[in-house]
């Protein structure tokens, strides 16, 4: 992939772009990348935009999503576009390409209703991201591989980003795209070494800590590399992911009055959901349409009763709106029905050596239970102790949300203050803003955020003139 001023070097670029705006993204994963090409799209005059990321890798398929083939992706293709207005444009993608028509023969002539990878995904993504730059030839863009360890705002309402680079530029504009935190060193999968472990076991084990799609991905790809051993899956709650429909469920959410506390939300959708599904709909379709609505009933909501949310219904919420596709999801029941998973609900103490050390839903006593294996899967929040977080909220240039989920934004991402204002130039994007945007680690979510930023930024600097 060729990338206008990738390459060059720091002293020439800044030769050529002195004179212009210049953007940085923090972040290169989904939101990072969307950030970059809605920003090609609505700002029609020339810039210099810098992405931050710690992930050297400029190709599809490496900062999108993990190496892993077949990583499970739960969303349709009708879900997906990165193209504001064209719902069709990943669909017309994957018709264009010869191999993969070849390879899904029987959806064809459309896609829509279907379920990829996400490395498909991420291919499709960054291709439009190559597109969306070939075509301005008046912009650059540069990578930086050091990560971002404070941002601060300078004279002249411009902002520093502190890296290992002790001649860090100006930034015009600031989006922190980091998702739920930028990629750090490689984990290692095995808590303890493998072969004295195996001792400790009668067969081979393997512990996956969480309850999410994570769970669900490395398990069945853990079966398709031949493993054969026990598996068990330890979590607080014990939800795992439901099954989306056949054929997508389109949103039905009947709500003239919306009501506004926690226990009388919680009713209204389990009747909704009784009600669609005596109408021969699914609840699913409700789960869909809820989606609409779900950031005016969270901001209806007192601070009290959304820790409630947090604690008691967090994951039982994210089990219906993360869904795994159909026959994704009957691997998993087949999978649970042998006796080969469980699912164990409970606190994991602390790791030990080869095993865990692990507290049951209701007992106050541990165990232990040993393996050969542990794997986390846990989807954690946002980084909010990690340095960059931290210098923005000691200059009062952002603040935590009312659940320390991550920062307080708006709908635009911008980060909100205690009075409620916001700095300009500053942004937000995707899961960072989880606590304050119900839904909005979701593509579409994403999607929509990243247009609505491009054409604040390209309002900021180029105003369009009022009609007198």
């Amino acid at each position: 992939m060729t990338v206008q001023g990738l390459f060059s070097s720091k002293s020439a670029a800044a030769a050529q772009i002195s004179a212009i705006p210049r953007f940085a993204i923090v972040g290169r994963g989904f939101s990072g990348m969307m950030m970059a090409i809605a920003l090609m799209k609505t700002v029609r005059t020339p810039f210099h935009l810098q992405l931050f990321d710690p992930n050297s890798s400029v190709s599809g398929g490496q900062a999108l999503s993990s190496a892993r083939a077949l990583t499970i992706l739960n969303t349709r293709v009708r879900d997906l576009s990165v193209s504001l207005g064209d719902n069709d444009d990943f669909n017309d993608w994957l018709c264009s390409n010869a191999e993969f028509r070849a390879a899904v023969p029987a959806a064809i002539p459309g896609f829509r209703q279907i379920f990829v990878p996400k490395e498909i995904f991420s291919d499709y993504v960054y291709q439009r991201f190559s597109e969306a730059l070939s075509a301005r030839k008046d912009i650059t863009v540069q990578v930086c591989h050091e990560p971002v360890v404070a941002i601060r705002r300078s004279h002249g309402n411009r902002f520093l980003l502190e890296s290992a680079n002790p001649a860090n530029p100006l930034f015009d504009t600031v989006i922190l795209a980091t998702g739920y935190g930028l990629p750090e060193a490689a984990e290692t999968e095995e808590a303890s070494s493998p072969v004295r472990a195996q001792r400790l076991v009668a067969r081979p084990h393997t512990i996956l800590l969480g309850s999410g799609i994570r769970v669900v991905d490395h398990l069945l790809q853990l079966r398709d590399a031949g493993y054969r051993g026990q598996v068990t899956i330890l979590s607080r709650h014990g939800f795992l992911p439901q099954s989306h429909t056949p054929n997508a469920a389109d949103p039905v959410f009947p709500a003239d009055t919306l009501p506004s506390t926690l226990p009388d939300i919680l009713r209204f959708i389990r009747s909704a959901c009784r009600e669609a599904e005596e109408e021969g709909r699914s609840w699913q379709s409700v789960m869909n349409g809820l989606r609409k609505h779900a950031r005016s009933l969270w901001r209806a909501l007192p601070a009290y009763q959304k820790r409630q949310f947090n604690r008691h219904l967090r994951a039982i919420y994210d089990s219906h709106r993360n869904r795994l596709p159909e026959a994704i999801y009957a691997r998993l029941r087949s999978e649970l029905a042998s006796g080969n998973t469980l699912v164990r609900r409970g606190v994991v103490v602390r790791q030990g050596f080869g095993g865990v050390f692990f507290r049951p839903a209701g007992s106050p006593s541990e165990e232990i239970i040993h393996a050969e294996r542990i794997l986390d899967c846990r989807c954690r929040g946002p980084q909010m102790n990690s340095r960059m977080l931290t210098s923005l909220i000691e200059q009062g240039l952002a603040m935590p949300d009312e659940l320390s989920l991550g920062l307080a934004v708006n709908q635009r991402g911008q980060p909100c203050l205690e009075d409620g204002a916001t700095v300009d130039g500053l942004f937000a994007v995707g899961p960072l803003g989880l606590g304050s945007l119900p839904d909005i680690d979701l593509v579409p979510e994403i999607v929509s955020q990243a247009y609505a930023v491009g054409e604040h930024v390209a309002e900021r600097f180029y105003p369009r003139s009022k009609a007198v």
